[in-house]
């Protein structure tokens, strides 16, 4: 992956964790929407701090491995937006611009993870 590509991934991995902050800011609180909060704050930050992580990393094969973390992060963050409106908590139209982006996101590693194999 190139420098500049890098970069915009590396923007966009730290300015996704930061939506689902101050998203998560604006939720009701209640047990459940509590618990999902939670899950998805720790998937989205995951997500990023592994990206962050995989640019340095050592070797291929640390790489994939490390890409192979993000795209579960990503994936796990789709599931629990999915759930924030699933369960009612939040309106899904709220949710329609951070569900987009995770899924590119979760697109956007898959992809990369493949290459890295090959």
């Amino acid at each position: 992956m190139n420098s500049e590509k890098h970069q915009e991934l590396r923007t966009r991995t730290k300015a996704f964790p930061l939506r689902v902050i101050r998203m998560s800011q604006a939720l009701p609180r209640s047990r459940e929407a509590n618990v999902i909060i939670q899950q998805v704050l720790r998937s989205a930050t995951g997500m990023a701090a592994n990206y962050r992580a995989a640019g340095r990393s050592r070797s291929k094969a640390e790489f994939i491995a490390k890409i192979g973390l993000v795209v579960e992060e990503a994936d796990e963050t789709v599931f629990w937006l999915e759930m924030l409106a699933d369960s009612g908590i939040v309106r899904a139209k709220k949710l329609e611009n951070l569900l987009t982006e995770a899924t590119q996101l979760v697109a956007i590693f898959t992809a990369s993870r493949k290459t890295a194999k090959t």
